[in-house]
């Protein structure tokens, strides 16, 4: 069956035109907007769909480059899968996560025809060598980050505050520096991370609104902290719900969990 599209003069024209890509159009798979692999292959994206870190993941990874078009991996079997999920690195799970990709990548979908796929299927596994190299170099930074970031004098203050890891406590550590005379108070430090809001009277009217001018990097780490925390530790996750019911967004909850957890001293 083919996908509603224009017509192509003939499948090997098209799939030599495919495996021409231009780099403007296609970026590497690392997302659902403008994927290529949307164009030929949404069985795969499906059964990735509610993956950890999507097409980021080893798992991902590992099944696309054993089967890059859907014709192969409608053949391969669940000893085939769980072998490529092996060699991408999973050791738990293995022959669940088997069955389930198994079934899910035979479900019925739109089809190219046969050689677009196959032309597709070779130029995703060209952005497929970028993107492994991407993630092995994004794995190798958070390390020596890591690393460097035990050694500072300040990292076990930093990581004493609860669900603040490595990776987001070096962020924090980088964005706020270590003088501690450079803010004058802990609320100087959450109007910088935009965890705090604007209160602005004129009157009789007050509005309270969302900090837009603040240190995005600062505010996105801070985000990130208090969503681990809500989901990982019993008073934070308590904290949230209770600005949920109160009548809060998620956004709005986390930046009070946010500002909750942020310095005191």
């Amino acid at each position: 069956m083919t996908a509603g599209r224009p017509p192509r003069p003939t499948d090997r024209r098209a799939g030599n035109t495919d495996l021409v890509t231009d780099p403007g159009k296609s970026p590497a798979p690392r997302s659902r907007r403008g994927c290529p692999i949307r164009e030929y292959f949404p069985a795969f994206l499906d059964a990735f769909a509610n993956h950890k870190d999507f097409l980021d993941s080893a798992d991902a990874r590992a099944i696309l480059a054993a089967a890059p078009a859907p014709a192969g991996a409608a053949r391969l079997t669940k000893a085939r899968i769980a072998a490529a999920l092996r060699r991408g690195g999973r050791k738990r799970g293995v022959d669940n996560l088997a069955i389930k990709l198994h079934a899910a990548l035979r479900l019925p979908h739109l089809r190219q025809p046969q050689r677009v796929e196959q032309a597709m299927g070779t130029a995703a596994l060209a952005l497929l060598a970028a993107l492994d190299t991407a993630c092995a170099n994004v794995d190798q930074l958070g390390e020596a980050c890591a690393e460097a970031f035990a050694q500072h004098p300040d990292y076990d203050i930093i990581t004493s505050f609860p669900r603040l890891g490595d990776l987001t406590g070096a962020r924090v550590l980088a964005e706020l520096g270590d003088d501690r005379n450079r803010f004058a108070d802990a609320r100087a430090v959450k109007a910088y991370a935009g965890s705090v809001p604007v209160t602005r009277a004129s009157g009789r009217s007050v509005s309270i609104t969302h900090r837009r001018i603040k240190n995005d990097r600062l505010d996105a780490t801070g985000f990130v902290w208090a969503f681990i925390a809500t989901t990982h530790a019993e008073p934070a996750k308590a904290h949230y719900q209770r600005r949920r019911d109160q009548g809060d967004r998620h956004a709005a909850a986390l930046r009070g969990r946010e500002g909750a957890c942020g310095p005191r001293h």
